[in-house]
């Protein structure tokens, strides 16, 4: 079952809804989720989508249960604090983790190795067992030093996707450029999805 396994991250970043977005897909996909949730990111999510969670995670578990109607066995939310939890040492943690938003304080502590807290020990753990993390960056303009940031984990491997969606699908709603990002980091998991049609295939015009 450990490849049915996935860490996931929500930071301080703006960009709430494809987090959680994110997280409903994966759990529909039959996913183990566990789930870090940092406390900028609780103010963000109450502010962009006014879904206030609990500091506790077990009844934060509870809240995005009942919100997203899924599974309560499949999903798992971690303290920052939770030293014992399987993403904190890579004999048990996931091998893939996305961090959707990432702040660009988040970069800098993952790019640095910083260990503070849960969520950075598990991107930390990650990188070390030469996995495979994906940072959703929701940041504009990029400084210098978010680029050096950004160049320096890519070269390690580790994949940046800064929250930028496409409009050639003509999405009519938010709904539609967040689940294009959303159907971008799915590819990048190879994670089948049919959130919005490829490019080449249902573009195609009859002649």
């Amino acid at each position: 079952m450990k490849n049915k396994q996935i860490t996931l991250a929500w930071t301080g970043a703006s960009g709430a809804p494809y987090g959680l977005r994110l997280l409903e897909c994966l759990l529909a996909a039959d996913y183990q989720v566990y789930l870090l949730i940092s406390s900028a990111a609780r103010v963000v999510l109450a502010t962009e989508h006014g879904l206030k969670l609990s500091a506790a995670p077990d009844t934060a578990q509870q809240q995005l249960v009942a919100h997203l109607q899924c599974s309560a066995e499949k999903l798992v939310v971690c303290g920052k604090e939770d030293w014992f939890s399987p993403v904190a040492s890579g004999s048990a943690a996931p091998k893939q983790m996305i961090i959707c938003p990432c702040s660009a304080s988040t970069l800098a502590s993952v790019a640095y190795g910083m260990s503070n807290n849960l969520l950075e020990r598990a991107a930390d753990v990650v990188i070390k067992e030469r996995g495979q993390l994906l940072l959703v960056i929701r940041e504009t303009p990029f400084s210098s030093i978010h680029l050096e940031n950004m160049l320096k984990l890519s070269q390690l491997g580790v994949t940046i996707m800064p929250a930028a969606p496409g409009f050639y699908h003509q999405p009519q709603t938010i709904d539609d450029l967040v689940d294009f990002m959303v159907a971008r980091i799915l590819d990048h998991l190879n994670i089948e999805q049919g959130l919005v049609p490829r490019w080449g295939y249902d573009q195609r015009q009859p002649s």
